[in-house]
């Protein structure tokens, strides 16, 4: 192993390399999307609060110039089958690594369904899939832009249902649009554009990827596309151990180590215990910035880059985590979880700090949370996954 790596470096690392510190602020949005490899968008705020945190004079219509505009940034299913906003020229290599894999296993699933829930409404389920996809995609085409309802206009089929969990006290009746256009979305064939309505809104118009994003893209080789992944994943996040890139991944540990290989990369102890993995041109010291604080989102990516979380969470997890491991919003300290938040009901951000982290600290907390309050305004913004401490907060 070349050195050991203290856990006060690597949070040095995380406030420099994702622009929380100060001094490491970033200048545009796609910056920061492009130097945490993606942004986590299951939760559509995540995305804008996620830039207002790291970038200087963020706004929602910044972030919304990159999205919809410049479309600098792509709105996308990856890696785990889980939404994010990645950089435009990542997009293929995220598709090969992860997305192509998510698409085959959504179609598979869907056509098991349609054999198995549709009452008989359906024959041939695989064919009629690709019929009712290839005429969805030319409706798109011709409209430019279209919600699901518009399209389930111009294709009747996609009004087709499928009894789920019949029998079940959660049993429910569901149009196949949207799974659909989740297959299509995650085959590459259409994008999510603007939402219908505010920036928290999930639902979307849809383009054809023809459309949104003109010059289409070369493919990549999947084995070459997941060593890239990789080596964006080791510069933003490492050192880390192969289990945190697996898990953020959702590769197998053969696929992992494949594409590892690929890269010229050492070895480091990690202070906490354990071997870490650093590109071998990334070993140099990193010298901690001056003391910082941030109020992260739910679901932020950097308190989603790693499955071992000990050494910037500490003993906080029952406090910020729901039962299935979502966290929610956190506050952090110099690179390190001090706290949470939530927006009440009155639109105010309020927080809990979860350790005596001194006037200093707590009066920057104060005054960051009162910012928000302000930058919020009258939005109302409400995790998917709900935590202890955010609905206790909530009120």
């Amino acid at each position: 192993m070349s050195r050991r790596i203290t856990v006060r470096e690597r949070r040095a690392r995380l406030a420099r390399r994702h622009h929380l510190a100060t001094e490491a602020i970033a200048t545009t949005v796609a910056d920061v999307a492009e130097d945490l490899v993606a942004l986590h968008a299951t939760d559509p705020a995540t995305v804008h609060l996620a830039v207002r945190a790291r970038l200087a004079g963020a706004s929602v219509a910044a972030v919304e110039e990159a999205l919809y505009e410049e479309r600098s940034l792509v709105r996308m299913l990856g890696m785990r089958r889980t939404m994010f906003v990645v950089p435009t020229d990542l997009v293929p290599v995220v598709q090969a690594a992860a997305t192509d894999a998510v698409a085959a296993a959504q179609r598979k699933l869907l056509i098991q369904h349609l054999t198995e829930l549709s009452g008989g409404a359906v024959e041939n389920p695989a064919t009629w899939l690709k019929e009712v996809g290839d005429a969805t995609v030319l409706a798109l085409a011709a409209r430019g832009q279209a919600t699901a309802t518009e399209l389930a206009q111009d294709e009747p089929r996609l009004r087709t249902q499928l009894a789920m969990a019949e029998g079940k006290p959660y049993a429910a009746v569901a149009n196949v649009t949207s799974r659909v256009l989740n297959v299509l979305g995650a085959e590459g064939r259409i994008i999510r554009g603007r939402p219908r309505g505010s920036w928290i809104s999930s639902q979307y118009r849809w383009s054809t990827a023809q459309d949104w994003l003109p010059g289409e893209p070369e493919p990549w080789p999947a084995a070459a596309a997941r060593t890239e992944l990789v080596r964006r994943w080791l510069r933003a996040y490492g050192p880390a151990p192969l289990s945190d890139l697996r898990w953020w991944t959702g590769w197998t540990a053969g696929d992992v180590k494949k594409a590892v290989a690929g890269l010229d990369v050492v070895e480091v102890e990690l202070e906490d215990g354990g071997t870490g993995v650093l590109l071998a041109d990334d070993t140099a010291p990193v010298r901690a910035p001056k003391p910082w604080v941030a109020l992260l989102p739910a679901l932020d990516p950097t308190l989603m880059g790693w499955a071992a979380r000990d050494w910037y969470l500490g003993p906080h997890g029952p406090a910020l985590f729901d039962r299935s491991g979502n966290p929610g919003p956190t506050i952090w300290s110099h690179g390190r979880i001090v706290g949470g938040w939530a927006q009440g009901k009155d639109g105010s951000v309020r927080y809990r700090l979860l350790e005596d982290v001194g006037t200093d600290v707590a009066a920057a907390v104060d005054a960051e949370a009162g910012r928000l309050t302000a930058w919020l305004g009258p939005i109302r913004v409400t995790p998917r996954f709900r935590t202890p401490l955010e609905k206790e907060l909530t009120g």
